[in-house]
């Protein structure tokens, strides 16, 4: 379908950034493994922090990290 070069990453008090794909779910596996107790719904049913990272970034561009915080990331073709 089409390949995405990186990922520009909006983070509460970060500058934006770029991310390659293996970055961005090796950021998204590392809060993740923080939060196993309190995963999204959707990622529930997923077993390894591996899949739960790949699902994030194949079907969303955000995670909830907690109240006035924001972790977002969209596609980006170089």
């Amino acid at each position: 379908m089409f390949q995405e070069d990186g990922y520009v990453v909006l983070e509460t008090n970060q500058p934006e950034v770029i991310l390659t794909p293996m970055e961005l779910k090796s950021k998204l596996m590392a809060i993740l493994a923080n939060r196993q107790d309190d995963l999204p719904r959707d990622l529930q049913h997923l077993t390894s922090l591996e899949e739960q990272g790949q699902y994030l970034m194949e079907t969303s561009c955000e995670l909830d990290v907690g109240p006035g915080e924001y972790l977002q990331w969209y596609v980006v073709r170089l």
